[in-house]
């Protein structure tokens, strides 16, 4: 489906389906309890879910809207849509809204939309479990694969690219605002010495040997410089601000933005729009004065949860 399609992929919309138990048991959506509490779902509205992955939020939301409610989904990534497509089918429930799935960016949730016409908007920011499952998407170093991480494989440019043709100081400025990556000047040389670079294995055993992990660290050393090229080839910190920049425009006066987010950098983007809104604009109320965490139970079930941070707001 191409960019900004308003076609809905597998005939998605009312009409039966596949029964939820059939869908993969792998995929467990972070926070979702919390974060159907904080929508608020308003039955017979509309929603847009602006980060689809799997459905696993999209389909909580569908089953409190009902018919004539309306689910809007959006994904840069077709693999992600085609997937959500079968598991947002009716699934036997005769009461389902119309659900419409389009490959976008979470940028553009605006396009197409009327002011003050959606009741809430959730945003689950990140890589999903798909992308980072499949090596040959290239976001992982768990197994080898191509140096590729793009949500989007329209997009022309790859993290191949980025380590090959960055010079050093620009690439360390990548690692370093990106990653948060103290040693990126480091690492950034030790990245322009080894090119060519083609694969996840060869560029973690590059930043592996030039930056050792520290005795408190519990991560992998090469886990910040996969974020941060991640985060740059996808442009994931601009599209989050377009996003918060144009939910209180489409959003009804009531109306929720819920926003996920994994690591510090999007934290306080999402905190600092909804402190402006609140303080400053005026048009919303922060219903989470700080940002909600996952259970230890949680944590424990699924591990992507414990660096999961929610915060809400309403618009007023």
């Amino acid at each position: 489906m191409g960019e900004g399609s308003t076609d809905t992929p597998q005939g998605v919309g009312h009409g039966g389906g596949r029964e939820a138990s059939q869908f993969p048991p792998h995929h467990v959506p972070v926070l979702l309890k919390e974060a159907i509490d904080f929508l608020n779902v308003r039955r017979g509205g509309t929603y847009i879910d602006a980060t689809v992955g799997l459905g696993g939020h999209s389909y909580e939301i569908a089953k409190r809207l009902g018919a004539p409610g309306h689910l809007i989904g959006l994904d840069k990534d077709p693999a992600a849509l085609e997937k959500a497509g079968f598991r947002l089918q009716a699934s036997g429930i005769q009461d389902w809204p119309t659900v419409t799935l389009l490959h976008r960016s979470f940028a553009e949730i605006a396009d197409g939309q009327r002011p003050a016409t959606i009741d809430g908007i959730l945003a689950d920011i990140g890589v999903s479990s798909l992308q980072l499952d499949d090596a040959a998407r290239g976001f992982s170093f768990q197994a080898d694969g191509p140096l590729d991480m793009r949500m989007d494989p329209q997009n022309e440019q790859t993290a191949e690219q980025v380590v090959n043709h960055l010079d050093e100081r620009e690439l360390a400025d990548v690692i370093y605002e990106f990653g948060e990556e103290r040693r990126s000047r480091r690492i950034a040389r030790a990245i322009v010495r080894s090119r060519p670079i083609r694969s996840t294995k060869q560029l973690a055993d590059v930043v592996s040997a030039a930056a050792r992990s520290m005795k408190h660290e519990r991560i992998h050393p090469a886990t910040r410089t996969f974020q941060a090229l991640r985060i740059f080839v996808n442009r994931e910190l601009d599209d989050l601000k377009a996003l918060l920049s144009a939910a209180p425009r489409i959003l009804k006066p009531g109306g929720r933005v819920v926003v996920i987010s994994f690591h510090s950098l999007e934290d306080r983007i999402v905190k600092d729009a909804f402190r402006e809104g609140n303080m400053k604009d005026k048009y919303y109320r922060v219903l989470t004065k700080k940002p909600v965490t996952a259970s230890e139970e949680e944590s424990d079930r699924n591990p992507r949860a414990r660096s999961a941070k929610l915060r809400a707001a309403e618009k007023v």
